[in-house]
């Protein structure tokens, strides 16, 4: 990675509108004492969970360009969905905030979860300490015929909504992650660290879309961005994620694409379902914390993390292999799991 020219990706994004909500690049370093476990792998870390604003998260990255598009439109209030423990929405709620902007979140019950812990801790109590406008949908109702009947009734009231899809994964929001992997490229070279592969996981498709297109914009070679889904089946991941790179590339290089061979998903760490707690979730998010003292959330970083050990202990990469798990925040999440990591 490290001589790649990352200013073609500078001059990409430039013509982008874009609302700064990071102060600084977020760290990369080695775990130094889980790497002693990994049989010659070096695992390194991208700290997008520490950001200055909201208790950071992948979302900041995406919301930058999101906010752009919607200032520059002249909305005055904005509108998404995502589940109950949704990171997107309370980060949104928390830009909009910054911003000056009026901000309505729908909440759907997306989890089979339902205890008071769930339903009135982590994403949910910053919510209500940010006064946003939450709308509980009932379990029958579709988000997004939520969110069109909602956006007529605030056009109606003079307003203008400006509406973001879950996870801010729009083709404006991958950008996000399009300057991340800028980011990447120039801290690489900084460190004079090439990584193999870049880790994260796939929700709703936003984060890996960005990077393997800032991947191929910058015509960055033995790289593999992967990831593992959290959210959908694997072949659900798969079309979403196609489409969505599709899309991106559509409105920052129409002269390429990206085949399907090159799009790199493991769904082998899913279980049951989203936000559904799985033994290897548990066991690597208590790893990571008692040998670095860092926290994974349980429903993202927790099950992509614990896919990511399971792969390297079968002996999936090559030895000497340089990793980059990106971090993507979401630890408020945590605090909404207590049934699960009550034990010690």
């Amino acid at each position: 990675m490290g001589k790649t020219n990352y200013k073609i990706l500078e001059e990409k994004l430039s013509s982008f509108n874009r609302f700064r909500l990071l102060d600084e690049p977020t760290r990369i370093h080695p775990l130094k004492n889980l790497n002693k476990q990994l049989n010659g792998i070096e695992v390194y870390v991208k700290r997008d969970d520490v950001m200055s604003m909201g208790l950071g998260g992948n979302k900041l990255r995406k919301l930058e360009f999101i906010l752009g598009d919607a200032i520059t439109e002249g909305a005055d209030v904005l509108i998404t969905s995502g589940g109950i423990q949704s990171n997107h929405a309370r980060l949104t709620a928390v830009a909009a905030a910054y911003a000056g902007l009026d901000c309505e979140i729908a909440l759907t019950q997306a989890v089979p979860k339902n205890d008071p812990v769930y339903t009135g801790n982590g994403n949910i109590l910053l919510e209500k300490i940010l006064d946003v406008k939450m709308h509980l949908l009932p379990p029958e109702e579709n988000a997004n015929v939520f969110t069109d009947r909602r956006v007529s009734e605030l056009k109606a009231a003079g307003k203008k909504p400006y509406v973001i899809p879950m996870g801010g994964s729009s083709p404006i929001g991958c950008l996000g992650y399009v300057s991340c992997f800028q980011e990447i490229l120039i801290q690489s070279e900084e460190l004079n660290i090439h990584f193999d592969t870049i880790i994260v996981p796939n929700g709703s498709g936003g984060t890996h879309t960005g990077l393997l297109s800032g991947l191929k914009i910058a015509d960055v070679k033995q790289t593999n961005i992967k990831s593992y889904t959290v959210l959908a089946t694997l072949e659900q991941a798969m079309s979403v994620t196609q489409e969505k790179i599709g899309a991106t590339l559509n409105i920052i290089d129409k002269e390429l694409s990206v085949d399907r061979d090159d799009i790199d998903i493991d769904g082998s760490c899913l279980g049951t379902g989203y936000g559904i707690p799985t033994e290897e979730m548990i066991k690597a998010v208590k790893l990571l914390a008692r040998t670095e003292g860092i926290f994974l959330d349980p429903v993202y970083s927790g099950k992509a993390f614990a896919g990511m050990l399971n792969d390297i202990h079968n002996g999936k990469f090559k030895a000497g292999s340089r990793i980059l798990f990106i971090l993507t925040g979401g630890l408020p999440g945590l605090f909404a799991y207590e049934s699960a990591f009550g034990e010690k």
